[in-house]
């Protein structure tokens, strides 16, 4: 019989039941409960020949192989989520036991706690905000003249192009920076990402906000009507959500997947 470990996907208040039975972990095995003082860990088994520390080096630079681990790890978070509140933990990780993940939840329990603590009655929502700078008019002052050569009317045109797109950008990215502000005041929390290359993004645009809010469910309808009232021609929002807090319940798991794998 092959080896195998213990996939962890998201740690939540214990509810006291299972999580519907087409609820599928990311090799298709069962997820059930690991359960301790109020605390629930999500897990299923894994094979080690797939998810060991060698095999699994390869098997992450297959990019379809990870993006089909990722729906599936993402489905089972999304189903605990809708129960209990969550603390996703990151992609892959594995034990080598359930009793280490056992003894993860004794450790680390009042950690673990507050943190769940803090996103209950909580969802994250995620909000993008792209520039779409307009063509401006030459500027009076660098209009081209009548008595101007060709090259000098050339070159004007081009110095007031540029600075009309100055202005353009400065002026989207005071938006997004007010966007921000007026969102995060009717946040719980939130986190500005890095903005994303339009290689990853998959748009022309300049990303100019990634961030991510947690909102409470009792001002979810604020905060999308927020979102509306802020859209403009300068700007183009893209609203995302409700998904489970993955931006705002980091907790240091403790050994690495070498060490928890290689531990007796």
């Amino acid at each position: 019989m092959a080896e195998t470990g213990t996939y962890l996907y998201a740690i939540a208040q214990d509810v006291g039941h299972p999580l519907p039975e087409e609820v599928a972990g990311v090799t298709g095995a069962p997820v059930r409960a690991i359960t301790h003082e109020g605390l629930a860990a999500y897990v299923s088994p894994v094979p080690l020949e797939e998810f060991g520390e060698e095999p699994l080096r390869r098997f992450l630079e297959d990019l379809d192989w990870v993006g089909g681990t990722a729906r599936a790890h993402d489905r089972v978070v999304e189903a605990v989520a809708k129960e209990a509140p969550t603390a996703p933990v990151r992609l892959v990780t594995v034990y080598s036991s359930e009793d280490q993940v056992r003894d993860l939840l004794r450790r680390r329990h009042d950690d673990l706690a507050e943190v769940l603590d803090h996103v209950t009655g909580c969802r994250e929502w995620g909000v993008k905000a792209y520039a779409k700078p307009s063509e401006e008019a030459p500027r009076a002052e660098e209009a081209p003249e009548e008595t101007d050569s060709p090259g000098t009317a050339y070159l004007k045109r081009r110095r007031a192009s540029l600075r009309g797109r100055e202005d353009a950008w400065r002026l989207a990215a005071r938006r997004a920076e007010d966007i921000h502000a007026t969102l995060a005041a009717v946040s719980v929390a939130c986190h500005r990402h890095r903005p994303q290359d339009p290689r990853l993004s998959g748009r022309e645009e300049t990303m100019l906000l990634n961030g991510a809010y947690l909102v409470a469910e009792d001002r979810r309808e604020e905060f999308v009507a927020d979102v509306d009232a802020l859209r403009g021609e300068e700007i183009e929002i893209q609203l995302t959500g409700p998904w489970a807090p993955y931006s705002f319940t980091s907790v240091d798991l403790g050994p690495t997947r070498a060490e928890t794998l290689d531990a007796p």
